[in-house]
């Protein structure tokens, strides 16, 4: 696809950032577009391989090759190649419910797996996807798709993240009457909560909520479903008022830290912190919660993956002193073997835009005690640790820290109230069990898909697992199904 020989013609060349200086001074998005032109020349690298692993394998294994949702890239290389871009957004959109989500958050499985990046540089998959859906919103190539004829059926989804959206919209389109239920003021889950606005602008979210309303989707906002809130919902109901019921929360469990003084004051989960921030800037009120700011503190961070990098950027904006992450792991090589890892997501090391923004990194690093002083945390006893995860004798050091973040991933969803309520099985890790098959729960009617079922994940398994969700709960409503999966 695209330019035969392109791939030998050109170089690889992404998009930019804004300047750090100016970058950090807002929560805007700062990632610079490349032009037509540019584009075009990028997908022209496309080389036609026999094998494109930039599919996907249609695995349901987590870091398999490829693209989970299996998007058809060297076809949509090859349209924008030759400035065919309406026929590419349709190509996209085929199996990519919000290409516009994975453009700029998804971490790009694709062009690890890119036949030519085993011995040069991968096709810039990701930048190019973005430039086609962008175009296609500014053009406006996405009206709502309405059904023709309506099911008479009733689905409820409770969770508007990537999974219950791409849920919603695909049972939409088959012609059921869905209602959506989130328990925060707007829909979008961990994308518009947890996910920073410098890195998806919240109105990227609003547009597609707007265009699902328009297919007759309902969206219901601070109703939780469980629980013991005066506006909760008793689960038992929906399943008396709807056909199916699709669980498509999140992995909200975070991992703590139990050592000793945990308990000051001034250690937070990530996602105590990351959500204020946003609600910020979309003139969300903080409910009565104390607010967490960085403003002028020391700030350390454990955990070394995306939600810290996260906590970076945002700690930087907000003015803080100095940011240190720590890492348990040991630094990875600069450089991964391609001839040992491709066409598998490699480990290499990696400086994501906020990390570059100014913050210190430490590798192989076990925190043992948190220090304090009247209540509040002060500093960091930690140590250096070998391959095992053993301390090494005589590495210990602290760290001055007024704030702690803690972003050590997800274990698994929250149980009390839904969960327990239904009384779902949970798999060995906790998480609600249900087979990629169908996508059943243990609860007759009851379904469920993204991190919910599988734990925490990227946004791009979770439209996979919605999109499929929903082809099982239209099969299992109607006999058959003509949605994809």
């Amino acid at each position: 696809m695209g330019k035969i020989t392109g791939f030998l013609e050109i170089e690889r060349h992404d998009r930019k950032y804004e300047p750090v200086a100016e970058r950090v001074k807002n929560f805007k998005e700062f990632v610079i577009p490349l032009t037509e032109k540019e584009t075009r020349d990028q997908a022209a690298r496309c080389m036609n391989c026999g094998i494109p692993y930039c599919h996907g394998t249609g695995s349901v294994e987590p870091g398999t090759p490829g693209c989970p949702v299996n998007n058809q890239i060297p076809d949509f290389n090859d349209l924008v190649y030759n400035g065919n871009w309406e026929e590419a957004s349709r190509n996209l959109h085929s199996t990519n419910n919000f290409p516009e989500f994975t453009g700029r958050i998804c971490p790009a499985p694709c062009e690890a797996s890119c036949t030519l990046n085993i011995t040069d540089t991968p096709v810039t998959i990701k930048t190019i996807e973005c430039a086609i859906v962008d175009r296609a919103w500014d053009n406006g190539w996405l009206p709502p798709q309405t059904a023709t004829e309506k099911t008479g059926k009733k689905v409820a989804v409770v969770g508007s993240g990537p999974a219950g959206l791409a849920c919603a919209q695909q049972l939409a389109r088959a012609g059921h009457d869905v209602h959506v239920f989130e328990k925060n003021a707007k829909a979008g889950g961990l994308l518009r909560y947890g996910i920073p606005d410098f890195k998806m602008e919240k109105g990227i979210i609003d547009r597609r909520v707007k265009q699902m309303e328009a297919e007759g989707v309902t969206f219901h906002y601070n109703i939780p479903i469980g629980g013991k809130a005066a506006n909760a919902v008793d689960p038992q109901d929906l399943l008396k008022a709807y056909d199916a019921v699709a669980l498509t929360g999140g992995a909200e469990a975070p991992r703590d830290l139990p050592i000793p003084g945990r308990e000051f004051d001034g250690i937070h989960f990530a996602m105590d912190f990351l959500p204020q921030q946003n609600r910020r800037v979309g003139n969300e009120p903080l409910n009565g919660v104390r607010e967490i700011l960085a403003g002028g503190k020391d700030v350390v961070v454990i955990g070394g993956g995306d939600t810290g990098s996260d906590c970076i950027g945002t700690s930087i904006r907000q003015g803080a002193t100095s940011v240190t992450q720590l890492e348990i792991m040991p630094q990875p090589p600069e450089h991964e073997d391609k001839m040992l890892t491709w066409p598998n997501w490699p480990l290499r090391m990696r400086i994501s835009s906020s990390q570059a923004e100014g913050a210190k990194r430490e590798y192989a690093v076990l925190t043992q005690k948190f220090e304090g002083k009247d209540g509040k945390v002060t500093g960091l006893q930690c140590t250096q640790v070998d391959a095992r995860f053993q301390p090494i004798p005589g590495t210990e050091f602290e760290l001055k820290a007024e704030l702690v973040l803690l972003a050590m991933g997800f274990v698994h969803p929250m149980h009390e109230g839904l969960l327990k309520t239904l009384g779902v099985d949970l798999d060995p890790r906790g998480n609600v069990r249900a087979s990629t098959v169908n996508y059943q729960t243990s609860v007759p009617k009851v379904f469920t898909s993204g991190d919910m079922r599988r734990g925490q994940s990227l946004v791009v398994w979770a439209i996979r697992e919605g999109r499929q969700c929903a082809a099982s709960i239209d099969q299992h409503l109607m006999g058959a199904t003509t949605l994809p999966r």
